[in-house]
Parts: structure tokens; sequence; C-alpha cells
């Protein structure tokens, strides 16, 4: 029998969790995206600015769920790796779209073969929702798809650049810890900042992005989060100049993550808002 040392352990584990992700688009694909708290963050800022219809909506979509919120569907879509790998398989790439390399103009033809990535995804599971002759497993599966992608459209290195993956392949170190950049982004940002989701959602929500957020087009559009997302990845400064980083790359980029959370959760609603009017 084959010798399995504690490294290999580790290493086996990760594959467990990831390993499909990974064999789908080796090339491109994170693990995670904001990590679990980033997307409970996004459903409930989004939560909060639900018209009553679409709540209403929301709520019968969901009955049944074991937690019936929009929060606590957040997170389906990256937990598909172990409740259903064949749609996790299948949804791997709708996670992200790479668009730094060109400039961060989103090409449907160049950036999205087949429909497979995250600015197509929102967009066709938000048709789904709001087709209300779609079934009901349809309609709920698109709702959580949408909750979740809309958080992963906002995350800035799940639009950026295909040759590292999204960061995933730019090693960092954060106190003595290391780290890549793709994972600094999804959760160190805001481990850091040591909340919980009651504290974290009370400072998100306070938040003034009426300002940027009146120019958003409407309808709800997809490719302009994931450009805009793009445009803060080509920022001086995103890549750090040496693998460590010190208390000022956290100063500097923390408030850029947590705003792209606030938007997030208001985009969410908007475009819940229009797919749920009856």
């Amino acid at each position: 029998m084959p010798v399995i040392l504690p490294g290999m352990a580790r290493f086996f584990s990760f594959l467990g969790r990831c390993g499909i992700a990974l064999a789908v688009a080796a090339f491109a694909l994170p693990c995670f995206a904001w990590g679990a708290q980033g997307h409970r963050l996004v459903a409930r800022l989004g939560d909060a600015e639900l018209t009553p219809e679409a709540r209403r909506e929301v709520n019968r979509l969901l009955a049944g769920e074991p937690d019936p919120t929009l929060v606590g569907i957040a997170n389906w879509a990256d937990a598909l790796r172990e409740s259903d790998p064949e749609l996790s398989k299948r949804s791997s790439r709708w996670h992200f779209v790479n668009l730094a390399e060109d400039g961060c103009q989103y090409e449907a033809a160049r950036d999205c073969r087949n429909g497979d990535c995250v600015v197509e995804a929102i967009r066709k599971q938000a048709a789904i929702l709001a087709d209300r002759s779609q079934p009901l497993i349809a309609r709920r599966n698109a709702l959580k798809f949408v909750v979740h992608f809309v958080g992963d459209v906002h995350q800035p290195q799940h639009a950026g650049y295909a040759h590292d993956r999204g960061g995933n392949d730019t090693q960092v170190n954060d106190a003595g810890e290391g780290t890549n950049l793709h994972a600094l982004w999804d959760r160190r940002l805001l481990q850091r900042q040591h909340l919980d989701d009651d504290a974290y959602f009370d400072r998100l929500q306070a938040m003034s992005l009426a300002v940027p957020l009146a120019r958003d087009p409407l309808p709800p559009d997809a490719a302009a989060w994931a450009e805009a997302s793009c445009r803060i990845v080509l920022q001086p400064g995103v890549y750090p100049a040496r693998p460590k980083l010190d208390e000022a790359y956290f100063i500097s980029w923390t408030p850029v993550a947590e705003a792209q959370l606030r938007r997030a959760g208001t985009r969410l609603a908007q475009l819940l808002n229009a797919a749920l009017a009856s």
C-alpha cells in the first residue's frame, strides 16, 4: 500500500474540494469568490432593497428550502461541487470572465464562447427567472445562480487576467502566510476586518453609492459590471510590486472591495426587482 505523507493528504483534500472545477477550467477558474461571507453580504444587501412584489415571488420560489432566504442560497452555486458534481461541472465556467488582456472590453464571441462566462450566465439565468412559464425548479435554480453570480462578477479578479487565472497563480505573502492574489481578494481583505455578518452589513449599508449607481444602465447590464470590475484589476498597485504585502495594501484596497460588495447588493436588487415584476 502506498504511503500518503501529510502534505500529500492536504493536497488530495484540496483536490476533493476544487479538483472538479480546476479540471474543467484549469486556465482560469478560481475555486471561490468573495468567500462565503462576501456572498452572504451581497445577498443581504440585495434583500434589503427588494420591492414588495419581488419579495413575494422570492418567498414563493424558495418555499421549502432549508433556509428560504437570499442569504440562505447565496453560496449554493459553490456548494454544487459536493451536492451536484454534474451541475457544478456544467456551470464551472459561469463564475468568471477574463477581460484584462483585452483592455476590459467585453466581446461575447471572443470572451464567452458558447455562453460560458459570468456575463452570459447572469443574462440567461435572469431570463429564466423572469419567465413565469418555466418550471418552478428551473426558476428556483435560476434565482440561486443569479444571487451568486452577481456577487462573482463584482469580485475584480473574476473579470481579470487569463494568464494567471484571475490572480490564482500570483503568489503573495500576508503576515508571513503564503496565499495568492485571488484568495486575498476573495476572503482576506474582508477577514482582516474581524466583523461578523451583522456588523459588516451595517458598515456596507451605510456606504453611499447613489451617484455612481445612478449612472448604471437599465435594465441591469452584466457586461458593464464585468468591465468595471476588470478596470479595478488594471489599477496600479492591485498587483503588488513585491509578494510580501504591507499594511498600506490593505488600507488602499479593502475600501475598494467593500464598495464592490455594496454595488453588488444594490445591483442584485435592481436585477431581481426587474425580473420578478409581474
